[in-house]
């Protein structure tokens, strides 16, 4: 038995072969999870943390692309907005602006047309009223011709004397039944 002040127990070796082929053991163990295992998990560890390293700046990449693009889509359609509302005022001043022409055009025919007509009726008035004075002219001849006895269509004197006497009945104001 080794002595030893330390009681170790049911631990302590009963050889010391034993407790030397422990240490030697626990030193190759030792060295080959040093040289073996640690290496790979440190590469592992390594490339986990690359991994993770590389994943969090493409987030943070993505997020101000995406940070990016929302600031750019805000600005097209703030852009669209202002641009539908001067589409609309535009449309608005041309409605109103049409509006007014149509109305100015439509007075514009409506004043021709009614020249038009006024123009008319008073061609047709004095057509009217000559056809009429030619007839009425050689009516009243004929009666009078009539009344005497004899013709006088072709006498000058009495188509004036029937002229004149139309021209005084157009100036006699226009009396109604009593």
């Amino acid at each position: 038995m080794l002595p030893l002040e330390l009681d170790l127990g049911p631990l302590l070796p009963e050889h010391l072969s034993e407790l030397i082929a422990g240490i030697v053991l626990f030193g190759i163990i030792w060295w080959v999870v040093a040289k073996k295992v640690v290496p790979v998990f440190e590469e592992t560890y390594a490339e986990r943390t690359a991994e993770i390293t590389g994943g969090i700046e493409k987030a943070e990449a993505a997020q101000k692309e995406a940070a990016a693009a929302l600031a750019e889509y805000q600005a097209q359609l703030a852009t669209a907005r202002e641009e539908a509302a001067r589409i609309r005022e535009d449309a608005r001043a041309q409605a109103v602006t049409l509006a007014a022409e149509i109305r100015e055009a439509a007075h514009a025919d409506s004043a021709r047309m009614i020249a038009t007509a006024k123009a008319q009726i008073e061609a047709e008035r004095t057509q009217v009223i000559g056809q009429l004075r030619a007839e009425v002219g050689g009516l009243a001849t004929q009666l009078a011709g009539r009344i005497v006895g004899e013709s006088l269509d072709e006498d000058d004197r009495a188509r004036r004397t029937v002229d004149r006497f139309i021209a005084e009945l157009e100036a006699e104001p226009v009396q109604g039944p009593a």
